[in-house]
């Protein structure tokens, strides 16, 4: 059975349409967020940094979605992947058709 974090970071991330799991200096994260600024398509931010359970939550994460690096990024439940994956998606034209 999954625990109440695991099921807190689920219910998160089912929680809004994007949902970034971020930190907020770093420069993956910005680059992320501002693909989806410029489509704009609101999001959730979830900075890990300012949470004490930051380590928790990207080990859930890392079960989720293979990796525990940040951003990780989800678009209607689904992880897209990173700051690079959802850039070079964004470029390819192929995120929009995820909000159609």
């Amino acid at each position: 059975m999954a625990s109440p974090k695991a099921i807190m970071v689920k219910d998160l991330i089912n929680s809004d349409t994007v949902v970034i799991f971020s930190k907020t200096y770093c420069p993956y994260c910005k680059m992320a967020k501002e693909v989806f600024d410029k489509l704009q398509q609101k999001y959730t931010a979830v900075e890990l940094d300012n949470r004490a359970d930051a380590d928790e939550v990207q080990a859930i994460l890392g079960e989720i979605t293979g990796a525990r690096t940040v951003p990780r990024v989800f678009v209607k439940g689904e992880c897209l992947g990173g700051g690079s994956d959802v850039k070079q998606l964004y470029e390819s034209g192929k995120l929009e058709s995820y909000f159609a």
